[in-house]
């Protein structure tokens, strides 16, 4: 079981971290000396066949493609003349997607630029090119591709065109805003994994996500939902054959939910929409409630019914062959599931953010088909426990113990629009109290103590029964240390962050021992106050920044590497992180001695200031809080969208290495901040 799982996790990183990514546009920069006092800069792109760029000149409407746009960086050295001109012939037609008339470029665009040199003296002149790619079926994101030219000043010889540089589009650039604190330099970047072929790439990226359909299945919000699907299908009075159609139908829904929403989402709202349907307050918050009325429902407070003439209607339908109770039980399976499966979700909603149709939909498919696969298998044989006794309040027993687990269970939603809006009304310490509490009542009614309405008089306890009851209070043992500050790491993934423990006996005690010298060894008081430091915080007692600028301006002041965290407050895999890795001393000692932390929070609502707000070049959206500014700096820069994500750089903004997902082997990933801090000493001479 234990290999079983490490592989589940492995197939989890390796779809997360897989991405093709097109570059169909190759730019070349040159110039030409016209005379003594005047040159043209030539900017010449050369497309892949069936690919085109657009104009400079757009017509102004509120939905357009990106319009190419050329910023040259004016110094002493020359003067621009006139604009940037287009030499090429475009195509000018109305386009009926955008209702309007459009002129973009096929094969090869020329542009030029005629400029007056005022130094005599060689110069190079920087700038960039932004501009946006489509072909018949799909546009690819917005880039932008830098460049430098090398020209002689005034009264040098004249020469003809020669190109001096040529540049591939990449998807991969510093930030998406344009006023970055580092530039990347391209030369110095970790080259990402070659992309597979694209004969095999459909049939791989099938593969993986088939196999990340199957490691869903062990996430904490899936469990949860079997003895639901248990229930539905164990009702009374169904025949066999008709308990097989539903169980098909069941899983046949479950595919068809998510390859088609999953695919619609991705044209229509990009891969984000993943991020926020697993934590805005809206669903979360809905979630919880679906949770609530379930347990009250298994306590016998009320009988969750569909109105008679839906419910004759829907059985008449399941007799015909229909599909409306088993769709519908499909369907809140996949929205309460997605707050789990919404990183592996998102990893394959990513392919399709610059237009990608064909791969969301294998990938969703895959994922879907095998996540389904154990609910329909279980489905087809609720014989396992409609076979037992029906008589005797042993039933009600089980939906009650049912009903205790939901409402345990659905205080996670609640926790991730609390943590992801700062209310503050559940924090770690809360939320296992009522847990400690919800688990103790439990257990007092499995020993008969306590009686709900349906339920028969407990003459005497039953073995299963009795070790039901031993691991029940077990486990409220096992929580009660948390209250004072305990990791409690085997439910790290389940509990709000440590963080937001009000009175963590734990941390008070490791900071008296080390008189505090832990929590400062890894900032320096010359550094300003982090941004956000009131409500964001960092397990273990460590400091660091929660704005990338703000983080890297101290990285540069204290010349060290820079660790990027992308987490999120609605993560469970990054609190498994935080307590079973982080912790660990010779993770804690490095992060704390050789890095500068950067917890970038890729779900926080936090707003910014208007002059903060950024146009993504990922979706064309203006992000206009803290979360989805820096959710758009992950898929831009790294096409990954899945946390956690952890990444090295220098303090110029350049990879170490290549960054890392999430993996619970401690000694892997203490190599992983060897390698960075090596590669940092080998830059600057340390």
């Amino acid at each position: 079981m234990k290999r079983f799982f490490f592989a589940a996790v492995a197939i989890f990183i390796t779809l997360t971290s897989f991405s093709q990514v097109l570059k169909p546009v190759k730019w070349s920069f040159s110039t030409n000396k016209l005379n003594e006092t005047e040159a043209e800069l030539i900017f010449k792109a050369k497309m892949d066949q069936g690919w085109h760029l657009y104009s400079q000149h757009i017509p102004e409407a509120e939905i357009r493609p990106v319009p190419t746009f050329f910023k040259i960086n004016v110094t002493k050295d020359f003067k621009l003349v006139g604009k940037v001109l287009e030499t090429s012939k475009g195509i000018e037609e109305y386009d009926k997607n955008f209702e309007m008339n459009l002129k973009y470029f096929s094969g090869t665009a020329i542009f030029k630029q005629k400029i007056s040199l005022l130094s005599d003296k060689t110069f190079s002149i920087t700038g960039l090119v932004e501009f946006m790619t489509c072909d018949d079926e799909k546009c690819l994101p917005p880039e932008e591709i830098e460049f430098s030219i090398t020209i002689e000043g005034k009264g040098g010889a004249e020469e003809k065109s020669t190109d001096t540089l040529i540049v591939e589009n990449s998807t991969q650039t510093a930030d998406s805003n344009k006023n970055d604190t580092a530039n990347v330099n391209a030369s110095s970047e970790i080259k990402p994994d070659a992309p597979i072929n694209k004969e095999d790439s459909l049939f791989i990226f099938f593969l993986l996500s088939f196999l990340a359909g199957l490691a869903a299945i062990l996430t904490p919000c899936v469990f949860p939902m079997i003895p639901m699907t248990v229930s539905f299908f164990m009702s009374e009075g169904k025949s066999k054959k008709k308990a097989k159609t539903e169980a098909f139908i069941y899983g046949f829904s479950i595919i068809a939910i998510y390859t088609i929403i999953g695919t619609v989402v991705a044209i229509t709202l990009g891969a984000n929409f993943a991020n926020w349907l697993s934590t805005h307050w809206i669903p979360n918050v809905f979630f919880f409630l679906i949770f609530v009325i379930f347990a009250a429902s298994f306590f016998g407070l009320f009988e969750i019914t569909l109105p008679s003439w839906l419910v004759t209607k829907s059985d008449k339908q399941v007799d015909k062959g229909g599909f409306t109770g088993p769709f519908f039980m499909a369907f809140t399976l996949v929205l309460v599931s997605f707050s789990c499966t919404g990183p592996i979700v998102g990893a394959i909603l990513v392919a399709s953010a610059g237009g990608e149709i064909l791969m969301p939909i294998i990938g969703m498919f895959g994922f879907a088909l095998a996540f389904a696969l154990p609910f329909t298998l279980f489905a087809i044989f609720p014989s396992w426990l409609s076979n037992l006794p029906k008589s005797g309040g042993w039933l009600n027993s089980v939906k009650v113990v049912l009903g205790f687990l939901e409402l345990a269970l659905g205080l996670k939603f609640l926790s991730i629009a609390d943590q992801t809006y700062h209310w503050g009304i559940l924090d770690r310490d809360i939320y296992l109290a009522i847990w400690i509490v919800i688990f103790t009542l439990m257990g007092f009614y499995l020993m008969g103590k306590i009686k709900f309405k349906h339920d028969s008089e407990v003459k005497h306890i039953s073995v299963p029964r009795l070790t039901l009851v031993l691991i029940t209070f077990s486990f409220v043992v096992y929580l009660i240390p948390g209250i004072f500050g305990a990791p409690l790491k085997a439910l790290s993934g389940y509990l709000p962050p440590q963080s937001s423990h009000d009175f963590d006996l734990i941390s008070i005690i490791r900071d008296n021992n080390s008189g505090g010298g832990t929590q400062a060894t890894n900032t320096s008081t010359d550094c300003e106050k982090p941004k956000y430091a009131d409500f964001l915080h960092l397990p273990h007692g460590l400091k660091g920044f929660f704005d990338y600028e703000q983080g890297l301006a101290c990285a540069k002041k204290l010349n060290k590497p820079v660790f990027i965290d992308f987490t999120g407050h609605g993560c469970v895999n990054c609190r498994e992180m935080e307590a079973n890795v982080w912790s660990a001393p010779p993770v804690l000692k490095r992060l704390r001695e050789n890095f500068v932390v950067i917890a970038l929070y890729v779900d926080d609502k936090t707003d910014l200031h208007e002059n903060e707000w950024i146009t993504s070049k990922v979706d064309g959206k203006v992000k206009k809080t803290l979360g989805k500014k820096y959710a758009d700096y992950q898929i831009e820069r790294f096409q990954v969208n899945a946390q956690p994500y952890y990444v090295l750089l220098d303090n110029n903004g350049n990879l170490l290495n290549q960054p890392r997902a999430y993996d619970k082997n401690v000694d892997d990933f203490v190599k992983f901040l060897d390698e960075g801090i090596a590669a940092f000493n080998a830059k600057t001479g340390k």
